[in-house]
């Protein structure tokens, strides 16, 4: 039987984003190992699905960081290890670490092995500091040479990768996201009072909802600022998701008296149903390759209020699906807010739309493309 092996920096990432493409390699006769660091989870997950899914599992120690230099490097070794004991026919490797790593021990140790890599977003993009440029753009140039397959899942991305020389034979492609389950998120709008009493927030509440990973990045604190700029009591905040930034954010939100108003809800396994609660999703980071938690509330039929970045340009219509806020600005999220308020009308017609394109992103699209990419592979 050949054999794949699926590397990621995070060992939640193939339960939370990457079954369709495990289920797929053992549609096509793949054996799939999946190495990541375990003690890195981020994302929660059942232990037990790795085995119930057939998915033999590798711990190594990489780390998330480029900087945690001693620890990639003990890693890279143990790459090495498993890449010269399985003979894996296929590797595919996600997240920038992850790609790192593995196309440099998979060149060294697995020559044979088709190389993919997935990009979930370079960390070099339009208006990006010049620092990203200049170290991560030459890398993964460079790395692109080691490459077979590239997989994007923007459009900017794309034309960026389709720039670069991979291996002879090597192409891009473009994925429709990492694939929305459409039957798990969909409108329950019978359920918006019930879900805003369960977590905590009046009944009569306007109820804007954010989720992701509590870092710099998603920009939390510039709606919090927001809120308080706007001063419309009215008007409440709830955060799903866990990260180093908690603290200055509960910092934030006694600074600024909106205790009571904004709530961290904590990492939730049930986002389908708090999203039914929302009267629309702010989603205003700072950068994303795509964001798929923007796309699961438009599935649910939620307005959006996005920050303008390559990642919402994927989905986001601005006067259509939501608001894009394109200068990142406080005034600018204020005011959408109030907008989003003032129009009961306006977000019922958003949310109908955001429904209808949402669909454009469910897993069976994604995974339509990725029959393609895997069965372009020759080897």
């Amino acid at each position: 039987m050949k054999k794949a092996l699926i590397i990621t920096t995070i060992s939640g990432f193939v339960p939370q984003f990457e079954m369709n493409n495990v289920r797929i390699l053992q549609e096509v006769g793949y054996e799939v190992h999946y190495a990541s660091n375990f003690d890195r989870p981020v994302y929660e997950f059942d232990d037990s699905l790795f085995e119930k899914a057939g998915i033999i599992t590798h711990h190594f120690s990489i780390e998330k960081s480029p900087f945690c230099v001693t620890q990639n490097i003990g890693a890279f070794f143990q790459l090495k290890k498993l890449l010269r004991k399985e003979k894996f026919d296929l590797i595919h490797c996600h997240n920038p670490m992850g790609g790192v790593l593995g196309r440099l021990a998979g060149s060294l140790y697995a020559p044979d092995a088709v190389m993919i890599y997935t990009a979930h977003g370079f960390h070099f993009y339009k208006k990006a500091p010049l620092k990203n440029w200049l170290m991560y753009y030459p890398v993964e140039r460079w790395l692109a040479h080691r490459t077979d397959i590239i997989v994007t899942i923007n459009r900017e991305d794309h034309e960026r990768a389709s720039s670069f020389r991979l291996k002879k034979g090597g192409k891009v492609w473009q994925i429709p996201g990492v694939g929305l389950d459409v039957e798990r998120f969909h409108p329950q709008p019978e359920l918006r009072t019930e879900e805003k009493r369960e977590l905590g927030f009046p009944e009569h509440a306007f109820l804007v909802l954010s989720v992701g990973e509590l870092n710099r990045n998603k920009n939390h604190q510039a709606v919090i600022r927001a809120l308080a700029q706007l001063r419309d009591r009215a008007v409440y905040y709830g955060i799903c998701g866990r990260g180093r930034e908690r603290k200055k954010l509960e910092q934030l939100i006694a600074e600024e008296g909106l205790q009571g108003h904004v709530k961290l809800l904590g990492y939730r396994k049930d986002i389908e149903k708090v999203l039914q609660g929302a009267d629309c999703f702010i989603f205003p980071s700072r950068r994303e390759g795509f964001g798929m938690a923007a796309v699961e509330a438009m599935a649910v039929g939620v307005p959006l209020i996005t920050s303008d970045c390559r990642g919402t340009r994927e989905y986001m219509l601005d006067g259509r699906t939501g608001i894009v806020c394109s200068d990142n600005l406080l005034g600018s999220y204020a005011n959408a807010i109030e907008r989003m308020k003032a129009s009961v009308s306006m977000r019922n017609r958003m949310g109908q739309v955001c429904r209808r394109r949402a669909l454009q992103f469910s897993k069976e699209e994604s995974a339509r493309v990725m029959r393609q990419v895997y069965g372009s592979v020759k080897k």
